[in-house]
Parts: structure tokens; sequence; C-alpha cells
């Protein structure tokens, strides 16, 4: 950019080309009329885009409040979903661990950044791990420091932490748990054009998975059966008139309706909602 500008600057044609432009662009005025149908037409979008958001949680990467759970690991809270537990970013400094405990609720997690070790398994960056209710973990800990994305935790209740911790002093248990990880791309399904799906977890109602959208793809508008959470995972995505970016968070109520969801650059995206039979 810097040697095209010189190039210009050098250049008597395109200078002159451009002082004429310049002289010829000028503000245009608009009657009373046009100026109040503009303005009226601007508050009515934007007060049809506040409706259409009724409802809707929207957590920032950069907003939310963290707290520290012990030392070396802190939690911001995205949602409290009560028996179905909460969803959280949890951050790992390097060497930090948590103990053991058994799941109250099936609880699942993404690593955003860094890595985390639960006794053999390791997982990186975009690895999906769940674990079912009743299932037991033992320690998690992390050599380089990390954050995750959990959600069905019980981080956040205190009441439930306890069960949890006490549940994980008893070693038995069946290990039932899922993981899948990034570098596995037989799991992609293209569901309609530009638009591909990854199948992580199915239980009643609801599953879990993640979806990657090209630039330029679009969703056609459709109804929330139940609550859906969208995690964004890398990319930028318009959901009717909010854009989500890279570590934003968003959960959509049942009933809820989204109009249009695209991208102008591509997107990958974690998302638990209805069950597509």
């Amino acid at each position: 950019m810097k040697n095209q500008a010189m190039n210009n600057a050098n250049d008597p044609e395109q200078d002159q080309l451009n002082r004429l432009l310049l002289d010829s662009l000028s503000p245009i005025e608009l009657s009373n009329g046009r100026h109040n149908a503009l303005k009226q037409g601007l508050l009515t979008r934007a007060a049809q885009s506040v409706a259409n958001q009724a409802g809707v949680l929207t957590v920032r990467a950069k907003d939310g409040v963290w707290q520290t759970l012990k030392a070396g690991t802190r939690v911001k809270q995205l949602w409290n979903g009560d028996r179905q537990g909460n969803s959280v970013l949890v951050e790992f400094a390097p060497g930090a661990s948590l103990i053991p405990h058994r799941h109250n609720c099936l609880e699942e997690g993404i690593v955003l950044r860094g890595d985390l070790q639960m006794g053999d398994l390791r997982l990186g960056p975009l690895d999906y791990h769940a674990s079912p209710a009743g299932s037991r973990h033992g320690g998690i800990s992390s050599n380089q420091g990390a954050l995750a994305y959990l959600r069905g935790t019980s981080l956040g209740n205190a009441h439930e932490v306890l069960l949890e911790v006490l549940g994980g002093l008893l070693p038995f248990g069946q290990d039932r748990s899922l993981t899948v990880y990034a570098d596995n791309n037989s799991a992609w399904q293209e569901i309609m054009p530009g638009i591909w799906k990854k199948p992580l977890w199915q239980e009643g109602p609801r599953e879990s998975c993640f979806y990657r959208l090209e630039a330029n793809a679009r969703c056609p508008e459709h109804l929330h059966q139940v609550e859906e959470e969208c995690m964004m995972l890398d990319g930028d995505l318009f959901i009717d008139d909010v854009l989500l970016r890279a570590g934003d968070y968003q959960l959509a109520p049942a009933g809820s309706l989204h109009r249009e969801v695209y991208t102008d650059v591509g997107a990958t995206l974690f998302v638990r909602g209805a069950r597509e039979y």
C-alpha cells in the first residue's frame, strides 16, 4: 500500500484525476422529509433488532467476571443451566491442577488453547471431551497453561461442587467418556453447501456438534425447540444483526427464532441444541 501511494504521488495524470474527483464530491443535501424518513427507518430497524434478541444471552470474550477457583485456576460463568449444570470458561496457569471428582451431569469440555492432562489422556486445542453423569475424573492438570470451555459443570454452584468432590473420593465407576480430537477430519459431514457438521454427543432431545461454515455460507431461518448454546471457536459469524467472534458465547432460549445466520470470512463453532432425527 505504501509503494502504491508513492507511485500515485509520482504520477501527474493520476494526481490530476484524484483532484478532479475530490473537487466533484460534495455533501448531498437532504430535504427535511427525506432526513426524517431515513432517521425513522434506522430507529425502526434498531427497535426490531432489539426485539429479535429479547431473551438471548451474549457474553463477549472480553466481558464477564473471572473468579479464583484455587491457586493457579480461575473461572468465568457464562450461563446457569440449573439441572443441566453451568457453562463456564476455566483458565489454568502452567502447572495448575484440579482434584478428582464425579460428575453430577453430563459435562462437555473443549480446550480453547494450551493443554490439559487427565491421566493418560492429553488434550490440545479444539479437542472435545464428554463425561456422562456418574462418571469419575481423575485429577486434571495443565503443563503449559490452558483455557477451556465447559458446559454441564458444577463450577459456580458450591453445593454441587462439594458433591462432585466427595464423589470423586470413591474410586469406583466405569469410564464412559468420549473424546473427539480436532484432527479427526473424517467425522465432518457436509449438510448443505458450505456448511459442515461434526457430531459429538447425542442424548434425549439434545445433541452437541461442531459446525464449520465456509466464507459466505448462510443458514436458513430456524426455530429453537430447546435452548441452544453456541461457543465461537474461530472466525466471525452474524446471527441476525449480532456479530460473534472467536471466544464469544451465546445462548438462545427455547422458542426463539434465528432469522439468518451467515459469515463473510468463515467460522467454526460448538453448538448444543435440539437433536436432529
